[in-house]
């Protein structure tokens, strides 16, 4: 019997497990995804719709197009600090503009396959421009919930603070307190209902109580979603500052799609990330956005884990959590104007003080590169982001100089007989002369000594000094035994291979005694090649 050229019906029909997982993970996305974008929008200094309409066009756009299948894009706070500083330079319809720009380097990264290079970024200056932004954001908003403005700078706004405390508006700190609270305390008093968002009940029930208090500051609208989209407007000069606004966008948008990619991954057992793909959807999403009146659109981490932790299975539960998002903006647009700004201030504070991860911290110290962390998110939080990242990169570049160049010179007695050992690790370069000097001159007179070479780069100024001072040590009656272990590291070939006028490399296994002439440097001066393997 011929076989049939129709599908089997088991796959027409769709797996309904799936869509049930699919569906009920946007749905917790979406209670999510709604008051974020709001207030990310409020302290971006942009319409707060424009928050609606990124998180709409991130999550169908590139939710469909992106390279991570359970990664969820909307407006992200990683940008709040960046898109505040366009917006008061250049005017909303042209930072729109930049946005579109942005999306459009993006999708050249992507065709251009430079996701790689995006991610060689060091994860301390990463996370330090994460701390930095969120820093920036809570002191921002603490203004707010405490019913003032926030100023223009960071340190404006620490100097402003004692006085904003002073004279803080009732109200408005009552809504601000308590939405705090509520989204810190939710995890743990919530118990069976900890499947709703707290962010969601933090809001809802601040809502609810701004509506027993008076002089309580509102959301408010110019009118609805569609009434809210709107063409960017291009830029009249100043094309300099412009071009870095995209760049800046562009490139703090990327990395942070893809770290945010990279940590769903290790998240789920499904499908990884296909890297210059997902920068190919981010930039068509942020393309969009743009050209929609929109924010900047990246990979959210929040969002993203919420996706995960609520079960869902493939890329449809991002397209339709922005589904969802558009229904609510069309259809209750006169919910979002009962929420009052402080809760949504509130909700920033919380989530600027949650990117100041402490596990960031001790990675960063373990690694050695507390500093890197530190410079780049007192450098974003005292300049701007791009100064900030600027540091942070420009200092990790001078650790790896000097980690380069260091060499490590150690001086060990024995401690049974007169035997000393010295070990050079490193780059043996003219720079560890002093301190090689140092140790040497800790030997005495006539004692035996072992040099072990374990450096993986020796230049003429320490062979010379080495030299020197193995001639003046054997006019005192000592031995020394020179121990090169370059070779044995890289993998030593069998053959005898001259390293330099200091030492021979012996076939590690046939080494055999290298007899210095006796009018050498290095006359009574024993070589081998092997850890604890002395040639005879």
């Amino acid at each position: 019997m011929p076989e049939s050229p129709f599908p089997p019906r088991s796959r027409l029909l769709p797996d309904w497990t799936t869509v049930r997982a699919d569906v009920g993970a946007s749905l917790v996305v979406f209670l999510v995804a709604v008051p974020l974008s709001l207030g990310i929008a409020v302290a971006s200094g942009a319409p707060i719709l424009a928050g609606l309409i990124a998180a709409i066009v991130g999550g169908i756009v590139a939710g469909l197009l992106g390279g991570s299948p359970l990664q969820v894009s909307g407006p992200a706070a990683g940008l709040t600090v960046v898109v505040a500083e366009l917006v008061n330079r250049f005017g909303w319809g042209v930072t729109t503009a930049i946005v579109t720009a942005a999306g459009l380097v993006q999708i050249a990264f992507g065709l251009s396959r430079l996701a790689r290079f995006a991610q060689a970024i060091p994860p301390a200056v990463v996370h330090g421009m994460l701390a930095g932004i969120g820093g920036t954001i809570a002191l921002a908003q603490l203004h707010v919930v405490l019913g003032g403005q926030p100023q223009s700078s960071v340190l404006a706004n620490l100097r402003e603070l004692p006085s904003q405390m002073i004279g803080a508006h009732g109200p408005a700190v009552v809504v601000g307190v308590f939405t705090v609270l509520v989204v810190l305390g939710w995890p743990r008093l919530a118990g069976p209902l900890r499947v709703v968002p707290g962010p969601l009940v933090a809001v809802a029930l601040a809502t609810g109580l701004s509506l027993l208090l008076v002089g309580v500051p509102k959301v408010e609208l110019p009118g609805d979603l569609l009434s809210a989209i709107a063409l960017p407007i291009l830029p009249a000069g100043n094309w300099g500052g412009v071009i870095g606004g995209v760049l800046t966008v562009a490139l703090i948008a990327s990395v942070e799609s893809l770290l945010s990619a990279v940590a769903v991954d290790r998240m789920h057992s499904g499908p990884r990330t296909r890297a210059d793909r997902e920068l190919i959807g981010q930039g068509a999403a942020n393309t969009l956005s743009g050209l929609l009146g929109g924010l900047p659109v990246t990979g959210v981490i929040v969002r993203s884990s919420t996706n995960v932790r609520a079960g869902a299975r493939t890329r449809a539960a991002a397209v339709l959590h922005a589904v969802w998002i558009a229904v609510f903006a069309l259809a209750l647009v006169w919910v979002v104007q009962m929420i009052p700004l402080a809760a949504l201030a509130g909700l920033l504070v919380v989530v600027g003080v949650q990117l100041v991860k402490l596990t960031d911290i001790r990675t960063a110290r373990e690694h050695g590169e507390l500093p890197l962390y530190l410079v780049t998110a007192l450098g974003v939080m005292a300049l701007n982001l791009l100064e900030g990242v600027a540091l942070g990169l420009a200092l990790a570049a001078l650790m790896v100089l000097h980690r380069a160049v260091r060499a490590r010179v150690h001086h060990q007695s024995a401690e049974s007989g007169p035997e000393h050992r010295v070990t050079v690790e490193g780059a043996a370069t003219f720079l560890c002369v002093p301190t090689l000097s140092r140790a040497l001159a800790r030997i005495p007179a006539g004692a035996p000594t072992q040099v072990d070479l374990a450096a993986h780069y020796v230049d003429h100024a320490v062979q010379d000094h080495l030299q020197t001072w193995v001639r003046r040590h054997r006019d005192t009656g000592g031995i020394v035994v020179v121990t090169d272990r370059r070779a044995s590291a890289a993998g030593a070939p069998r053959r005898r291979k001259r390293v330099g006028p200091l030492v021979r490399v012996a076939e590690p296994r046939r080494a055999r005694a290298e007899r210095v002439p006796e009018d050498s440097a290095l006359a009574d001066t024993v070589v081998h090649s092997g850890p604890g393997r002395r040639t005879r």
